[in-house]
């Protein structure tokens, strides 16, 4: 066992409820082990997400601003860019300023209340982000398959209704698994083997029965993460099934480049979600379930500006467009 190890077997008196009968506890706080076997490292992993984070938020932001500014942006696709964008700043926000404060601190804890809160965020924030890429399949799907109904198909009380319900069901979910968490008896010990709080996690943490959460659990990977999902990969094969039927090269080039950043952040997301929470158990270790919960929850949002912004000639445009006006103000009010 690694020295950082046996100093958090010191701190464990913290947690403990003064009575202990019936070996049950009341846990006050957890402790993260996340990269705490590597005490050598935290000056670098704190770098290292610090610019991850600064990256994210600069990135979505000016994607968020980008389709504000620029009226060619104003349209369906655009708006669920960008609110996908201001989707990924809350997610990063819920994990990565703790983390970060962590990295400076020996005992790197997290309170009870504070757990459960940051698993509503981030459960709330990844049921959204699955719903809200389903809801921009389909966008995609009605401008490629259905072209001439697309204005009334995605009129902008539908686009608002969409991205409402997105919220919803990602509210609605996190609601759920955090009312249930928080009924858990937890007997300790307190220790995260994680970075962050989660579901999977605080049940390995219990000693009550957890038949409801777990069954809770299978129904909402499959409503809430199966099933948008599969809406998506449906409607990329209709897609890909009209593309390839367009006579002329050009034609289907321009077709394809329409929904190729969305197809890619998709399968970008889906990737890091599948291998973060279907990884086999033979050959598991701390650190590659630390990296890949790092792809998932801290890469994959920093990535999302970075596909849309290299992909898309009308987000670089109003890009070059929003730089040019914060470096010339006065030539815009020329």
């Amino acid at each position: 066992m690694s020295a950082g190890h046996e100093k958090l077997r010191d701190h464990q008196s913290a947690w403990l409820a003064p009575s202990e009968m019936n070996n049950k506890t009341h846990v006050t706080e957890f402790i993260f082990l996340g990269f705490s076997n590597h005490p050598s490292l935290q000056g670098v992993f704190f770098l290292v997400f610090l610019a991850i984070y600064l990256t994210t938020l600069l990135g979505n932001t000016l994607i968020m601003s980008a389709t504000r500014v620029s009226p060619a942006l104003h349209t369906p696709m655009y708006y669920f860019l960008s609110n996908l964008s201001f989707l990924d700043i809350c997610y990063t926000t819920t994990t990565i300023p703790a983390m970060l404060v962590n990295f400076f601190r020996e005992k790197k804890t997290i309170s009870y209340e504070g757990c459960l809160s940051q698993i509503f965020f981030f459960v709330a924030c990844a049921g959204t982000e699955c719903v809200l890429l389903a809801a921009m399949a389909y966008d995609r799907y009605v401008a490629i398959c259905r072209p001439l109904q697309y204005p009334i198909l995605m009129s902008v009380k539908v686009c608002v209704c969409l991205v409402a319900g997105s919220w919803l069901c990602g509210v609605v979910n996190s609601v759920t698994h955090t009312a249930l968490a928080a009924t858990l008896i937890l007997c300790g010990p307190n220790q995260i083997s994680h970075f962050l709080c989660d579901i999977p996690l605080l049940l390995k943490l219990s000693c009550s029965d957890t038949s409801v959460n777990e069954s809770v659990l299978h129904v909402a990977s499959a409503t809430i993460g199966l099933s948008p999902c599969l809406f998506t990969a449906g409607s990329y094969i209709l897609i890909i099934s009209v593309i390839l039927r367009i006579p002329s090269a050009q034609g289907r080039r321009k077709a394809f480049s329409t929904c190729a950043s969305h197809l890619t952040v998709v399968v970008v997301f889906y990737g890091t979600a599948n291998f973060n929470y279907d990884q086999p158990r033979e050959g598991y270790s701390l650190d590659m379930d630390i990296l890949v919960s790092v792809l998932f929850c801290v890469v994959t949002p920093m990535l999302n500006p970075i596909i849309y912004s290299l992909r898309n000639k009308e987000i670089k445009g109003a890009l070059r467009k929003l730089a040019g006006g914060c470096a010339f103000p006065s030539d815009s009010k020329a």
